[in-house]
């Protein structure tokens, strides 16, 4: 345990004069004293106090530890940048897609169509892997920093092929949770020491963008278009500088999304269509990162 002779002077004029705050929590959970006032909460080091900490009215407090815990540990880790990858959490991997199908033929015809649409998309889950491990495998370094780390939302589907093609290359991976009602745990190709859990989307979607290189984006359902949706808001409004943002999946996007209606309606400009990318494979979707960004297709580091 820490004492005083932590702050004894050694004639070093840069030497600590206050303790830590861990070792006056030490200091806390060593006193033999117990007493009506002691043992009291109101008494408990503020830091300490998870009660406390998780009142409303510390809110504001709480904002600032999400935003801060990602930041701080990230940038320990040396990621310079990331490759985020957004997309459904429903699409089934390839080897159980057809374990599904076979499960659907008694079902009826709604139900059984649902899961042959979903069973279709499972190739997206192949592309989101081999995008992740093709850029994880070229390890790129750039003032020696990491770049393009790959970044998923934490979860399964198209999330967890993200973090197990960075995980086949050999790479490690970032993955940023968020609590829901029901149970969620992060997928086992996420890199333990970047796991990240939070309480509120808006700083997860921040963590998102604050290191975002690139934004890959695969069909999905309300979360992905939250996140699609604001990126795209965030660069055309100027408050974001252009990045690539490559949308996977034209034909599943402009079912479900008319794009050309809003830029024909006026609520958005032609040249806003030019935000998005349209991609299939994830060799297009490097090549078009290596063009924005002036790499070599086929570099294998960059200094």
């Amino acid at each position: 345990m820490s004492g005083p002779e932590d702050l004894e002077n050694d004639g070093n004029i840069e030497d600590r004069k206050f303790y830590r705050a861990e070792q006056e929590a030490g200091f806390v959970e060593s006193a033999p004293t117990e007493t009506p006032q002691t043992l009291h909460p109101a008494y408990r080091l503020a830091f300490h106090d998870t009660d406390f900490l998780l009142r409303d009215e510390l809110r504001p407090v709480r904002f600032q530890l999400e935003l801060l815990k990602p930041e701080m540990l990230l940038d320990e880790a040396g990621v310079g940048s990331m490759l985020v990858m957004y997309g459904s959490a429903r699409i089934p991997p390839p080897e159980a897609a057809a374990v599904a199908l076979e499960g659907a033929k008694d079902l009826p015809v709604e139900e059984r169509l649902v899961i042959e649409r979903l069973a279709e998309k499972a190739k997206y889950y192949g592309e989101a892997y081999k995008l992740a491990r093709l850029v994880s495998e070229k390890g790129i370094i750039e003032q020696g920093k990491r770049q393009f780390v790959i970044c998923s939302g934490g979860g399964p589907s198209i999330m967890e092929a993200a973090n197990r093609g960075a995980s086949d290359a050999g790479a490690e991976s970032v993955g940023l949770n968020i609590v829901l009602p029901h149970e969620q745990a992060p997928n086992p190709y996420v890199t333990p020491y970047l796991s990240f859990q939070f309480h509120y989307f808006a700083l997860r979607k921040m963590h998102f963008l604050m290191r975002a290189r690139a934004v890959a984006v695969f069909p999905g359902g309300f979360g992905t278009f939250d996140e699609m949706f604001e990126l795209l808001t965030l660069i055309q409004t100027g408050k974001m500088k252009p990045i690539p943002v490559l949308l996977f999946g034209k034909e599943f996007w402009t079912r479900v999304i008319d794009f050309g209606a809003l830029a024909r309606e006026g609520v958005i400009s032609p040249e806003d269509l030019k935000l998005i990318t349209w991609c299939e494979t994830a060799e297009e979707a490097w090549d078009h990162i290596a063009d924005f960004y002036g790499i070599a297709r086929d570099a294998k580091r960059m200094r």
